[in-house]
């Protein structure tokens, strides 16, 4: 029987991807994907340390392997990721969970086989954790595990050192990839099948600054609208500070580029914004999106936002419901501040207490929920493209979402996983929609 291998990943769909990168060192080693942790010769745990929520489940989940590790001294247990990158972590957690075998940061993750087999070879525990701005390595290729959706990182890193935010400090500064690596991938993507490809970067709006050979997002865009082939283009995340017209005309320009974009406002209020680093104010966010909406009448909109910042008062969660009127969000992740160590955020005088917190984000979900509800309304009686990803098997039912993000549930009598059908919308289940299949490609 092979050797197999169990990731746990935590965080952000960066952390997802980084997994794919993971998997697909361990199979070029002739490692097998188990889902138990019994089978498992190498468990791994990518973590995040951007939400307090990630970190604490990752801390639960590795300790509770302790017991496993005993039974089995022969399994090795990995911590990888963002949270090892953050202060001194890394030199803590051998000490706190003395059965974890290695420990590597995010700039180590390229190298994951080369240090595998030294652990293999010498026996002994390793933390490594490297510090490489400027350089990206090309030499992993990912095992994707999203069919038929595939993520491609555009640019690493940040600059923008938010108040509340750690990234900076745990993924270092802005780094992109140069462009023909990027469009390489993204074409073989295509020639392989994948139908919706998503570019990732804590700040897409940045790619190429750093370069100095002239590229740029919007250069970016118009080069992967010459791609042959049906797919579709989707990007994360979006900066209001250097979002612009120029990126909303790329993405009406490029065929494959889904009337769909992610703005994170985090706040309505220009007090809590000034005091989140976000370097602009509530009518600046305002009026980029009517920009795009004057470029894309039909663009979806969602974004980000945070309750509970310090000093945040009722006045200041007010705007945000008042930003939320106005620009009509079609989905918004919605997070209740938690302090990260290291942030300026975290030290801040008028911490504001889980009780009022809590009100607030389940205002926020409601009021946002109850839009959602209305936006899915407006579908019923209308055919639309549908790209399958999945099948329901609770619901035995494919599903799948079109351009603007909305969720689809339909009957088909074949596997139509990665394909582009037409769906009659029919009724709503909450914020989803459900059809009938009426036309397949």
């Amino acid at each position: 029987m092979g050797k197999k291998y169990l990731i746990c990943t935590y965080g952000c769909q960066m952390n997802v991807h980084e997994s794919e990168k993971i998997a697909g060192s361990l199979s070029g080693m002739g490692y097998e994907e188990t889902t138990e942790v019994e089978e498992a010769d190498v468990i791994v745990f990518n973590t995040c340390c951007v939400r307090e929520n990630a970190e604490q489940h990752a801390f639960g989940n590795i300790g509770a392997l302790q017991k496993a590790k005993a039974e089995n001294p022969e399994l090795i247990i990995v911590v990888c990721g963002c949270m090892t990158q953050q202060g001194d972590f890394a030199e803590r957690l051998p000490k706190t969970f003395p059965f974890v075998d290695f420990v590597i940061g995010t700039y180590n993750l390229d190298d994951f086989a080369d240090i595998l087999k030294r652990k293999l070879e010498t026996k002994k525990r390793i933390v490594e954790i490297l510090d490489r701005n400027g350089e990206i390595s090309e030499k992993v290729t990912p095992l994707r595990s999203s069919y038929p959706n595939a993520w491609v990182n555009i640019i690493y890193g940040c600059n923008n050192f938010c108040s509340y935010c750690i990234v900076p400090y745990v993924r270092g500064r802005e780094r992109s990839r140069k462009k023909e690596d990027i469009l390489k991938e993204v074409k073989s993507l295509v020639k392989e099948g994948y139908k919706e490809i998503t570019l990732l970067g804590q700040n897409v709006d940045s790619y190429g600054k750093d370069l100095g050979d002239g590229s740029s997002f919007v250069d970016l865009i118009n080069e992967i609208a010459k791609i042959e082939g049906k797919f579709r283009l989707r990007f994360m995340s979006n900066h209001p500070k250097d979002f612009n017209g120029n990126v909303a005309r790329a993405i009406k320009n490029n065929p494959h580029a889904a009337h769909s974009i992610h703005l994170p406002a985090q706040s309505g209020s220009d007090r809590i914004l000034k005091l989140m680093n976000r370097r602009y104010t509530a009518s600046d966010y305002l009026s980029k999106i009517e920009e795009v909406k004057r470029e894309i009448p039909d663009c979806s909109i969602t974004t980000d936002l945070i309750v509970g910042f310090p000093t945040e008062t009722e006045e200041d969660f007010q705007d945000t419901i008042s930003l939320c009127e106005k620009v009509g969000f079609d989905g918004a992740f919605t997070f209740v501040y938690s302090p990260r160590e290291g942030t300026r955020a975290a030290v801040m005088d008028g911490q504001i207490s889980d009780e009022v917190k809590k009100d607030r984000i389940m205002r926020l979900v409601d009021y946002q929920n109850t839009y959602n509800r209305k936006r899915s309304k407006e579908y019923i009686g209308k055919v639309v493209e549908i790209l399958a990803e999945d099948y329901d098997e609770k619901k035995n039912k494919y599903l799948g979402r079109d351009e603007y993000g909305k969720m689809a549930y339909f009957e088909s009598k074949e596997n139509v996983i990665g394909k582009f059908v037409k769906v009659k919308i029919n009724s709503t289940g909450g914020m989803s929609l459900m059809g009938e299949l009426v036309e397949t490609e």
